[in-house]
């Protein structure tokens, strides 16, 4: 079955994390996402475990559902292979600062000369018309500069970063929806667009929707950040055998759980009485919610909350999760036959279609793998494509791994 991007071809000429996770969003729906390597590959072909050399687990899990293409984009024979390319694209998307793509020749007005109705995304770290427009950004940065680092310092006792590549991930699913909006306009007008989606801006969105606080009134009213967010005293609960994660939240389910546990006056303190009393009063209700947690033990609780309707989970790690069985389940985990990797485990996408569901899944590829399928497609000729090869504007990387 077709997924709903089908038919949707995709130029992707990102790397690391960002830019790789928004295309691969769009691969999972569907998409022919056509991945712009250099000679040496994407980076993160080399971060982290691996069994051959440029095929490591990050850059498997992020670039299944694509086809890789080795270009020399320090050519100039190189850049009018990409402009070729362009022509049959409806997407082109991007990774690169704004002064590097526009020295390349590949910027918004280069490529809708050869593709007037393109959905171009520029992928980079901040909007090009501020003070930062030309600097260089990472995940660490963007959490430093959104005030995430801050933040956590907060809980931690100094600046930290979040374990995870927070900015990157967030940045790269809010590309996918402007890119997937951008498609749905040209359905209607018959126009493409640029857009341009940045990291800085797209997470300090995010930390200032809860973080803002008294802030967001002119004159202030209030301090900034969300005071349950960032309590000392929110953190998964020792029980008597484990730890527990519960969020009581309403009125309903804190007079639930004061109830169970024995201590129905508590919503009669004026402390813990609203919504808005808790939040002011957090550390102390949280405080009083540690106490009652370490009286039980982890699975009693689990069973308890799921009778009051309270959400709750014992607190997983990553091996715990190859086994949970709502993934399981759910079909998310499971297991493919790479060509050069062998058996691997296979993240699927965690969205689903009841119509238009994709049921193929393409591996991630090796360097240059799908070089000259691409080129051959583009309408490039067996003797061309040599020459290029010759040239070393071009690598074949099918050729390459058949020898």
């Amino acid at each position: 079955m077709a997924g709903p991007l089908d038919g949707v071809r995709v130029l992707d000429l990102t790397s690391v994390l960002f830019g790789p996770l928004a295309t691969l969003g769009l691969g999972d729906m569907g998409a022919d996402v056509v991945k712009v390597e250099p000679p040496r590959g994407d980076v993160v072909r080399y971060v982290g475990v691996t069994r051959h050399e440029g095929m490591s687990a990050l850059f498997l899990n992020l670039n299944r559902n694509k086809r890789s293409t080795v270009i020399d984009l320090k050519r100039a024979e190189g850049i009018d292979v990409v402009l070729r390319l362009a022509r049959s694209c409806d997407v082109f998307v991007h990774s690169m600062r704004p002064q590097t793509i526009e020295r390349l020749g590949l910027d918004y007005e280069s490529i809708v000369g050869v593709s007037p109705s393109i959905v171009y995304c520029n992928a980079w770290g901040f909007r090009r018309n501020g003070p930062y427009g030309e600097l260089a950004a990472y995940d660490d940065v963007i959490q430093a500069a959104t005030g995430v680092a801050a933040i956590q310092g907060r809980v931690a006792g100094e600046p930290q970063y979040v374990a995870g590549a927070i900015a990157d991930k967030t940045a790269g699913l809010v590309a996918v929806s402007a890119i997937v909006a951008a498609l749905y306009a040209r359905e209607k007008t018959g126009r493409g667009q640029e857009l341009e989606v940045p990291m800085f801006e797209t997470m300090a969105s995010q930390v200032l929707l809860e973080h803002l606080g008294g802030e967001t009134f002119m004159p202030a009213r209030g301090p900034t950040l969300y005071e349950r967010s960032t309590s000392s005293v929110r953190r998964p609960y020792p029980t008597s055998d484990g730890h527990v994660s519960v969020l009581i939240y309403t009125d309903e389910q804190w007079r639930r759980f004061f109830e169970l546990t024995g201590h129905a006056k508590l919503m009669d303190d004026d402390r813990f009485a609203t919504v808005a009393a808790r939040t002011a009063n957090i550390d102390d209700l949280y405080r009083k919610l540690a106490e009652i947690l370490l009286t039980r033990t982890t699975a009693d609780w689990l069973e308890r909350f799921r009778e009051l309707s309270i959400p709750a989970s014992r607190v997983s790690t990553v091996e715990d999760m190859l086994e949970d069985e709502q993934l399981r389940e759910a079909g998310l985990l499971g297991t493919i036959e790479h060509p050069s990797e062998g058996r691997l485990r296979n993240i699927g996408p965690p969205v689903t279609f009841s119509a238009t569901a994709s049921e193929s899944v393409r591996p991630a590829p090796r360097l240059g793998e799908h070089t000259s399928e691409v080129l051959r497609q583009a309408g490039y000729d067996a003797a061309e494509i040599c020459d290029l090869v010759a040239a070393e504007v071009i690598v074949d990387g099918a050729d390459r791994h058949q020898r």
